[in-house]
């Protein structure tokens, strides 16, 4: 049986250049409700903010140094975040895979959620959830993956908000 993993143990896997960022990250998500689920895999921890049993973003770690994944289900209301993002961080979502499942429902597995399909730069992209928004945190990017999570964060509770 796994140990729950605390946020404190977590954090002493993380470099000093990214501490401070995902500390003050963690306490606004923490604020808007979401929780942190942490877990050991293979090369690290995951670690996930879920509210209401959805993911928006996880922290995972791999040979190349600490990653981030966003779950952008809402990325066509703040598409024009996107536009802002540094030129690398584009070129990471231009670089991602093509959601198999956008392009032919039967193309991926039954149970995939599917991906998104966005524009950025004038320019119509269909990626898969999985790898579409998965940066490298690095002190550089930190104002705009902030601003990416956040945005995600904000529509989801707009969402459940309207569904009530």
């Amino acid at each position: 049986m796994k140990k729950n993993i605390d946020f404190s143990e977590f954090m002493t896997a993380v470099s000093q250049e990214n501490h401070a960022f995902i500390v003050n990250l963690h306490q606004e998500l923490l604020h808007q409700g979401y929780r942190i689920h942490i877990k050991e895999a293979r090369s690290g921890y995951v670690a996930a903010y879920v509210l209401h049993n959805k993911t928006i973003a996880n922290y995972i770690f791999r040979k190349k140094g600490m990653l981030i994944r966003i779950y952008g289900a809402h990325v066509n209301e703040y598409e024009a975040v996107l536009d802002t993002l540094p030129l690398e961080m584009q070129e990471a979502i231009s670089h991602a895979p093509v959601c198999k499942r956008l392009l032919d429902p039967h193309a991926c597995n039954p149970k995939c959620s599917m991906g998104y399909s966005f524009f950025m730069k004038h320019a119509y992209h269909q990626k898969c959830r999985n790898g579409a928004f998965m940066f490298l945190l690095h002190p550089d990017y930190h104002p705009y993956i902030q601003s990416l999570v956040l945005h995600e964060a904000e529509a989801y509770r707009k969402e459940l908000m309207l569904s009530q």
